[in-house]
C-alpha cells in the first residue's frame, strides 16, 4: 500500500518514470513503463532486478546487443488477422526487421555464457519465429524498404519490360524536346514532367497548336500547357497497362504473403511481447548506466542497510548543470541503516540543512527498489522489502475540503497508526509543525510512540526538543543530526547517526547580524536550560568539526610519509638497478674490447705466417699482446676462437656442423633446399635461413661440446647459478611456437607477447600463434599492434575458422 494517493508526485518518481520512457525505443517498452507497479513480494521482485542488474552489465560491456527496429507491429497483426485482408509493403518492412531483432535476441542470450544472463535467458522460452517466414518476408521485401524484383517470377518481366519502354519512350520524348527547343515551341531550361502519370512536354500556350499531341494542363498563369505528344501515344498507354498490372501483380504477392504469415500470429503476439519486455528492461538497464546503480543484496524481510546512497533527481539535476555550466557540484552520499534493533530514525538539525532530502532519499530509493529498478549506492549495500510505504511531506492544505495544513497532517497520522504494520516504512516531515509547538510537540511524540509500537520502520524529521530526547531514551529509536559548520554557517549536508542535531536559531540570528538586544531577549525567553542544550550540541559539533580536521591531517601525513618512504625504495632500487646495468654494461664493454684484441691477435698470426715467419716470433708476438691485456685491464685474456666458415648454399652438405649467429649451441644439417636447411638441434628438427647459419670447424665443436658437458656437470650438481651463455638445442626442444594468452589482462599479455616474439626470432621460428579468444577484443589488439610494430614480422592474420577463427593470430616471421 502507497499513502498519499499521488505518492509518485510526491516523492518525485514520475521524473524517473519520464526517463525511462525516453530511453525505450518502441511503443512496446513504453508499454511496460506505464504499467510499472509497486512490488512487496520478494520473489518476483528479485527476479525484476537480476533482469535489470545482468542488463547493466551488458551495456557495461559493451556486447553486440540489436538496438534497432523495435517496431510495434501489433497494429498489423490486427489487420493481417482479418481473412482476405493483406499488408502493405512499409508494414511487412516492419514486421520483417523486428522479427530479425527477435531472432538476433533470442541468438545472443541462447549463444552466451549462461551465467552471465540467466534470468534473461529464461525470457525467451517459448518465443518462436519460424524461419520460414523469415525467409518469405526477406523474398519479397528488402533491406530498404524496396519490393525486390525478383519476388516473383511475373513481377519481375513486368518490370523489365516496363524498364524497356520506360527507356523507348525516354528517346523518343528526347528527340521531340530536342526539336520543339530548336523551333522555340518549348523553353530552353524545360524537362519532361509527368502529369497523370502519362509524360509530357511543357510548351508555351502561343505555340500549343504547333506540336500534335493531348493536352493534359495548364500552368496557373496560363502561359505553358502540357502536352503529351501523339508520336508517344502507344509507349504511354503500354508504361500505363505494365504499371497497373505490376501493381495487380504485387498486391497478390502480398495478399500470399499475409496469408502465409496469419496462422503464425498467436507466436508473433508473443514475439512482440518479449521485444517490448527487452526494451523496457534494455531502458532501465540505461537508467542504471546513467545514475551508476547496482544491486544491493536484497533481504526477504523489511532492512535499510545503504552505503553511499544518493539521491537520484538531485544526481540528474547535478549532471545537467555541469553540462550546462560546468559546475562541479556532486551529490553528497548518505550512509543509512534501519533494522530490528535500529527501526525509526528521527533526524535533526538546522534548516536547510539536508533534512527534508534525506528523507526523500529514503523514500524515494526504496520505491525505485520496489519498482524493479537498480539504485544508486555503493556495492556492498543491502536492501529489504516493504509491504507499505506510507509519506506525510509538504503543505495538504484544501479549500475544498476545509483542511488546514495541520489538520491535513493529523489526518495523514490517523491513516499511518491505522494501517502501519510492522512491514512498513513510515516518512514524516517536519513531525509535529503546523500548531502550537509545546501541544504540537507533545501529539508528535504520542504518535512516535505509537508508531513504535506497531514496530514500523521509518525516517522523521523535526526540530522539536521533546522527540529527540524521546529518541534518545526509547529502544528501536535512534537520533540522527545533519552536520553544520557553526563557524561558516554551512551546512555539510551529512547525516551522523547516533545523536541528535541542533538547529543553530540563537547562533544563526547573532551571525546574520539581527540587532543584539532582540537575541539576547530571544536567548531569556527560551531558558537558560534550552539554551545550554543547544550550545551542548554546538560545542559537540565544533569538537567533531576540529576532530575531523585533524584525522585528516594527519592522514595526509601519514600519506605523506608512505609517499616519502616509497620514494626511497624506489631511489634504492632504482640505485641498484643502475649499479648492475652498470656492471652489465661494463662486462659487455670488456668482452668487446677482448673480442676486438682476439681478432687482431689473429690477423697478425696470419701476417707472420703469410710473410713465412718463424714460430718463435709468432709466440713471441703473442705473449707481448697477453701480457699487454692481463696488465692494463688485469683479466684474463680469451682464448682465439676456432675459425667459423660462413654457410653457404653451394658448400653445406648434410652431416655439417653449423651453429645460428650470435648462439653458443650447435647442431647439423640434415638436407639443404635452395637458400633453406633443415637442422637437427638436439632432438628438434628446425628449418633455418642460409643466412643465420655458420659453419663451424672442429676446434670450435670440441670446444662448444666441452662447455655443453660442463653446464650440464653445473646443472647435475644442483648449482642454482646458470652460465652466461644461451644453450639454443636445449632452447628450441623446450620451446612451444604457441603462446596462450586467455585469461590475462592487457599489460601482463604484453610483457609475454614481447618476450615470446624476442625468443621465436632468436630462434629462428618461421611462425607462431597466440590464443586470445574472441571476448571484447582488447588482448586482440594488443598483441597484433606490437605484431605489426616489429620488423622481424612479416605477416599478422587470423587463423582458419575451424581453427579458432579471430580467436587466434598467426604471425610469420621474416
Amino acid at each position: 500500500m502507497l499513502l498519499p494517493q499521488h505518492f509518485e508526485q510526491k516523492i518525485g518518481f514520475t521524473t524517473l518514470r519520464e526517463q525511462l520512457e525516453a530511453n525505450c525505443l518502441s511503443a512496446l517498452g513504453r508499454h511496460y513503463v506505464a504499467r510499472m507497479e509497486f512490488q512487496p513480494k520478494h520473489e518476483p521482485l528479485l527476479k525484476l532486478l537480476q533482469q535489470a542488474d545482468e542488463f547493466t552489465y551488458l551495456l557495461r560491456s559493451g556486447a553486440d546487443f540489436p538496438a534497432s527496429h523495435y517496431h510495434d507491429a501489433q497494429v498489423h497483426l490486427k489487420r493481417a488477422a482479418l481473412p482476405g485482408a493483406y499488408l502493405d509493403v512499409a508494414a511487412f518492412f516492419e514486421v520483417k526487421m523486428s522479427l530479425r531483432t527477435i531472432r538476433q535476441a533470442l541468438s545472443f542470450f541462447s549463444d552466451a555464457d549462461p551465467s552471465l544472463y540467466p534470468t534473461l535467458r529464461l525470457l525467451g522460452i517459448g518465443i518462436q519465429v519460424d524461419r520460414n517466414l523469415l525467409a518469405a518476408l526477406d523474398k519479397v521485401v528488402d533491406d530498404e524498404g524496396a519490393v525486390r524484383d525478383d519476388a516473383s517470377p511475373l513481377l519481375r518481366q513486368i518490370r523489365q519490360e516496363l524498364i524497356a519502354r520506360q527507356g523507348q519512350l525516354r528517346k523518343q520524348i528526347a528527340g521531340i524536346l530536342r526539336h520543339a527547343k530548336n523551333e522555340g515551341w518549348i523553353p530552353s531550361d524545360s524537362e519532361p514532367t509527368i502529369r497523370g502519370g502519362r509524360l509530357v512536354l511543357p510548351v508555351i500556350a502561343e505555340h500549343k497548336r504547333k506540336v500534335k499531341g493531348l493536352i493534359h494542363d495548364e500552368s496557373a498563369s496560363g502561359q505553358t500547357v502540357y502536352i503529351e505528344p501523339e508520336a508517344v501515344f502507344e509507349l504511354n498507354n503500354d508504361i500505363k497497362d505494365l504499371d497497373n498490372a505490376y501493381h495487380r501483380e504485387l498486391i497478390r504477392i502480398l495478399t500470399a504473403l499475409t496469408d502465409q504469415l496469419r496462422p503464425h500470429i498467436p507466436d508473433l503476439r508473443k514475439a512482440y511481447s518479449y521485444l517490448g519486455l527487452i526494451d523496457f528492461i534494455r531502458a532501465k538497464a540505461r537508467l542504471a548506466v546513467t545514475l551508476d546503480c547496482r544491486l544491493p543484496v536484497l533481504h526477504n524481510k523489511p532492512l535499510l542497510k545503504w552505503v553511499k546512497v544518493r539521491h537520484p533527481l538531485l544526481q540528474l539535476a547535478f549532471a545537467q548543470h555541469k553540462r550546462d555550466n560546468g559546475d562541479p557540484r556532486e551529490v553528497v552520499p548518505l550512509d543509512l541503516e534501519l533494522n530490528h534493533e535500529q527501526r525509526i530514525l528521527v533526524i535533526s538539525g538546522p534548516n536547510a540543512g539536508g533534512k527534508s532530502v534525506s528523507l526523500k532519499t529514503v523514500g524515494l530509493v526504496q520505491f525505485m527498489l520496489q519498482m524493479g529498478l537498480l539504485i544508486p549506492c555503493a556495492d556492498n549495500s543491502e536492501a529489504g522489502v516493504f509491504e507499505d510505504i506510507f509519506l506525510d511531506i509538504g503543505d495538504e492544505q484544501s479549500l475544498e475540503n476545509d483542511l488546514s495544513t495541520y489538520s491535513s497532517h493529523l489526518l495523514a497520522m490517523k491513516q499511518f497508526m491505522l494501517l502501519a504494520g510492522k512491514k512498513s516504512l513510515v516518512l514524516i516531515d517536519e513531525f509535529g509543525t503546523g500548531t502550537e509547538p509545546s501541544l504540537g510537540g507533545a501529539i508528535a511524540e504520542a504518535v512516535l510512540d505509537q508508531l513504535n509500537r506497531a514496530r514500523v520502520y521509518g525516517v522523521i524529521t523535526t526540530h522539536y526538543t521533546n522527540l529527540k530526547n524521546f529518541a534518545e531514551r526509547t529502544p528501536h529509536l535512534v537520533n540522527g543530526a545533519m552536520r553544520y559548520d557553526p563557524e561558516k554557517l554551512q551546512p555539510l549536508y551529512r547525516l551522523e547517526v547516533g545523536k541528535p542535531g541542533s538547529s543553530f536559531a540563537i547562533e544563526i540570528a547573532r551571525k546574520i547580524g539581527l540587532p543584539k538586544e532582540v537575541v539576547e531577549r530571544a536567548t531569556q525567553l527560551v531558558g537558560k536550560d534550552k539554551i545550554r542544550y543547544d550550545r551542548l550540541l554546538e560545542g559537540l559539533e565544533k569538537e567533531k568539526t576540529e576532530l575531523e580536521t585533524r584525522t585528516a591531517e594527519a592522514a595526509k601525513a601519514e600519506k605523506r610519509l608512505k609517499r616519502a618512504a616509497q620514494e626511497y625504495q624506489d631511489l634504492k632500487q632504482h640505485i641498484e638497478d643502475t649499479k648492475i646495468e652498470t656492471l652489465r654494461t661494463a662486462k659487455q664493454q670488456a668482452k668487446a674490447l677482448l673480442v676486438n684484441t682476439n681478432q687482431q691477435i689473429e690477423a697478425t698470426i696470419g701476417e707472420i705466417r703469410r710473410g713465412n715467419a718463424e714460430k718463435e716470433t709468432n709466440k713471441a708476438a703473442r705473449e707481448k699482446l697477453d701480457n699487454f691485456v692481463k696488465k692494463e685491464l688485469q683479466i684474463e685474456p680469451p682464448k682465439p676462437k676456432a675459425t667459423r666458415e660462413r654457410a653457404e648454399a653451394g658448400d653445406l652438405k648434410p652431416g655439417d656442423k653449423v651453429a645460428l649467429f650470435g648462439q653458443e649451441g650447435h647442431g647439423e644439417v640434415v638436407s639443404v633446399k635452395g637458400q633453406t636447411a633443415e637442422v637437427m638441434f638436439g632432438g628438434l628438427k628446425t628449418l633455418t635461413k642460409l643466412s643465420q647459419l655458420e659453419k663451424l670447424g672442429r676446434a670450435e665443436i670440441r670446444e662448444r661440446e666441452q662447455a655443453a658437458k660442463a653446464s650440464k656437470s653445473k646443472l647435475s650438481g644442483g648449482s642454482s647459478g646458470g652460465g652466461n651463455g644461451v644453450n639454443i638445442t636445449d632452447r628450441m626442444a623446450g620451446f612451444s611456437p604457441t603462446l596462450d594468452l586467455r585469461g590475462e589482462r592487457a599489460e601482463d599479455a604484453l610483457t609475454k607477447t614481447m618476450s615470446f616474439v624476442d625468443d621465436a626470432v632468436m630462434l629462428g621460428m618461421p611462425e607462431i600463434k597466440f590464443l586470445h579468444g574472441r571476448g571484447n577484443g582488447v588482448l586482440r589488439q594488443v598483441v597484433r599492434d606490437y605484431l605489426r610494430s616489429q620488423r622481424a614480422v612479416a605477416s599478422v592474420a587470423d587463423e582458419h575458422a575451424d581453427r579458432g577463427g579471430d580467436g587466434v593470430t598467426i604471425a610469420v616471421l621474416k
